[in-house]
């Protein structure tokens, strides 16, 4: 007897596989569309990444889905107040980071 769909195991989801969220995230941290923002935020998202828990990951991927213009405004302006929340402390990580 063949079996049929129903008793097979389920295929996992893509959304909830923490591996493939990782692999998305990095290939989206690396293709900003600037050269620069490539580079700050995939650099990061490359060492950054296999550490990071399905919580600061959501926090991650909410942080890349902010505007160039705003993330760069934040990581290479001084008097550039942060934002609050977790992706302030993204900001700071990724000063830290790249020592700006």
């Amino acid at each position: 007897m063949i079996p049929t769909r129903s008793t097979l195991d389920p295929m996992p989801e893509p959304d909830n596989d923490l591996d493939a969220r990782r692999r998305r995230a990095h290939y989206r941290a690396g293709h900003r569309g600037t050269k620069e923002m490539d580079w700050l935020l995939g650099r990061f998202a490359e060492a950054e990444l296999s550490r990071m828990d399905g919580a600061e990951l959501d926090a991650f991927e909410e942080f890349i889905a902010l505007p160039d213009p705003d993330i760069q405004r934040w990581l290479l302006t001084q008097d550039a107040a942060p934002p609050e929340g977790m992706a302030g402390r993204f900001v700071a990580r990724l000063k830290l980071f790249h020592d700006l």
